[in-house]
């Protein structure tokens, strides 16, 4: 019996230890590996005939001295049945430790649910090889599935203590674009996860895949630089010269997508979507910098079996003319780093902007009005601006209201102006600042918090910036003893700079695209275009983005824009939050019947605008008795 066991035991250590069959990963997805229906619009059994080129990038990891491969690709091009096929293969064939990153560990925990764990029950060699997260006595979870001979791990690259444990043999890094600059305080994602290979000195492989973003910025980018740079030539079907799918070679006829066909570069000929299935079949990786010993591809969209030319055409006149959607466009469509076109806005472009409209004519599509101020030492600037469906902007007018903020008169003077400024709009309608940001961030700091405080009823909010890939609206209020009990709004300030910079180069007609009345001047379009955009390199080489202006030069109109921005996210969270406490108190006094007195005290109406104060100042008495319970209410605290 002992012996039995023991032949037993033993077969199963050569089975591990054994070389893997030489079989290719291409060649075992082929005959081994099944696409499930929750993501493969193809389910079933796996067949590379469809899209030959995907047979290269698997076989990549095969090749003598290829420690590392990079794929920088489109979207739709089947990159993700590639990322799964090398995993399936080393589950099935070549036992190995396994490292996947994702840019977050939730993504990490969407690819195990929503790709691996499907395709581990689909295909059946590794069913039997993997058993599920919900099995008593696997010890496997979401985040880790062990098998005979290795375990697949599922991790974030923002989490620094996943990235610096055990060895692994195999690390495939996905959307490496989208990893944040630092895990932590411990360094690139990427090179944490490089060191994790370093005690295998054979067999080991690592894997970037992504589509880029910025060129000169974008990690793919630099990684697809170092490597041989393959692409998938293909013999042209009319005179046989092997060339590249590129964006350049294709015509549009009258920029009507439906006419969207390829010119061959050599002959001129015309290839059609009919075309693309023997031109795929025969086609080949050539490598464009042979030097390297790092294997590297590169393909787009214009190479998916799935997408027509002229789908793809289709995606490109909805972008173009908006910067952002371009960008998107250039990256997902053809795998391609976007250029940008310089960090600068042109002041004269942007004037040529102006039309004839004045705060008594506002276009019919206008919807809203908020308001950014930015205070000075010896004023206040107001810019004044209509919003409507798309985000489209219409400038109304820049305000300075001169005087010592210091003193009482000159927020007074204010305050008067929100009460009473009134818009018109071509149909009639009549509207009302809706909501405005002031910066309490720079000068006379207590004196916009005790402004802003008293009318956050009315959607008057102290703001202060912070750096960084921040979200434009905090989720949540800012309070602590060093603001005196005053509630700030503490947002992203980059972001807010990187859309409306964006929105400057927005095309007429587009979502986005900002409008100026005739009261804007010259000097208001040099300060709203004067920042520009500077990348550094920190103490850790890592990337640092920031907005900066030229010693000595105005930029008020470019913060009140900002503000003004700001301020229309504020208005569209805050009327949800207040949407939301409405729902619960509703439900909390249908089970709680109250006496008619303490309903009054509840209910959910919003208190009425409180008219101008005499002072700015909020003494002692008038500030609010203790507060038993606190609720959220347009953007601020209100007692109940």
């Amino acid at each position: 019996m002992m012996t039995k066991m023991l032949k037993q035991a033993l077969s199963r250590v050569a089975a591990i230890a054994a070389p893997p069959p030489a079989i290719t990963i291409s060649q075992w997805a082929e005959q081994r590996l099944y696409l499930s229906p929750e993501d493969s619009a193809e389910p079933g059994k796996y067949t590379s005939a469809r899209a030959p080129y995907q047979r290269g990038i698997m076989d990549a990891f095969h090749e003598e001295g290829a420690e590392e491969i990079t794929v920088m690709s489109s979207s739709q091009v089947g990159k993700t049945l590639i990322f799964k096929a090398i995993i399936g293969y080393h589950i099935d064939v070549d036992p190995a430790p396994i490292l996947v990153v994702q840019p977050t560990v939730e993504m990490g925990e969407t690819f195990s649910k929503d790709r691996l764990a499907p395709m581990i029950r689909d295909t059946p060699v590794l069913r039997d090889k993997v058993k599920d997260a919900k099995s008593r006595d696997t010890g496997n979870t979401i985040q880790k599935k062990n098998f005979p001979g290795g375990h697949v791990t599922m991790i974030g690259a923002n989490a620094p203590a996943a990235l610096a444990s055990r060895p692994i043999r195999i690390v495939l890094c996905d959307e490496v674009d989208r990893y944040p600059a630092s895990a932590g305080t411990e360094g690139d994602p990427v090179n944490l996860a490089r060191k994790r290979t370093i005690t295998y000195r054979s067999r080991k492989r690592i894997g970037l895949f992504s589509t880029p973003t910025i060129k000169g910025k974008s990690r793919i980018e630099r990684a697809w630089k170092r490597s041989d740079q393959r692409r998938y030539y293909m013999p042209c079907q009319h005179c046989g010269h092997p060339h590249v799918f590129k964006w350049e070679n294709i015509s549009i006829i009258g920029d009507d997508p439906a006419t969207t066909k390829l010119s061959c570069p050599y002959c001129g000929s015309l290839i059609e979507d009919f075309h693309k299935p023997a031109m795929l079949e025969a086609g080949k990786w050539i490598k464009e910098n042979p030097e390297s010993k790092l294997p590297g591809f590169h393909i787009n969209e214009l190479y998916s079996p799935w997408r027509s030319f002229a789908d793809v055409a289709t995606d490109f006149y909805a972008a173009k003319g908006n910067p952002q959607e371009e960008k998107t466009w250039w990256n997902t469509s053809m795998g391609e780093p976007y250029e940008e076109s310089g960090e600068l806005a042109d002041a004269d472009e942007l004037a040529k902007r102006r039309e004839n409209y004045d705060a008594d004519t506002l276009p019919s599509g206008a919807l809203t009005v908020t308001f950014g101020a930015d205070v000075q030492k010896d004023r206040i600037e107001i810019e004044f601006v209509a919003w409507g469906a798309g985000e489209e902007s219409w400038g109304i007018e820049p305000v300075v209201l001169p005087g010592n903020p210091a003193e009482q008169e000159i927020w007074k003077k204010l305050d008067e102006l929100l009460i009473t400024a009134r818009f018109k709009t071509e149909d009639g309608r009549v509207l009302r600042v809706a909501a405005g940001c002031i910066d309490s961030g720079g000068h006379h700091v207590q004196e916009v918090y005790e402004f802003c405080t008293p009318r956050a009823a009315r959607n008057i909010w102290a703001i202060k910036g912070q750096f960084g890939p921040r979200p434009i609206w905090p989720r949540r209020q800012s309070k602590s003893k060093k603001y005196r009990g005053h509630v700030v709004r503490m947002i992203g300030v980059d972001t807010a700079k990187d859309t409306i910079y964006a929105r400057w180069k927005v095309a007429e007609g587009k979502p986005g695209y900002c409008h100026f009345s005739s009261a804007y001047d010259e000097n208001w379009f040099s300060q709203a275009t004067v920042e520009k955009r500077v990348t550094r390199i920190d103490k850790r080489g890592n990337e640092v983005r920031s907005w900066e202006k030229p010693s000595g030069a105005r930029n008020e109109g470019f913060d009140c824009r900002v503000y003004a921005y700001t301020a229309l996210h504020g208005l569209k969270i805050e009327r949800r939050m207040v949407l939301v406490r409405r729902l619960v108190e509703s439900a909390v006094n249908v089970e709680q019947p109250q006496p008619e007195e303490t309903k009054t005290a509840t209910a959910v109406q919003l208190p009425p605008s409180p008219q101008p104060p005499p002072s700015v100042k909020i003494s002692e008495t008038s500030r609010p008795a203790a507060r038993t319970r606190r609720t959220m209410q347009s953007g601020y605290l209100r007692r109940r």
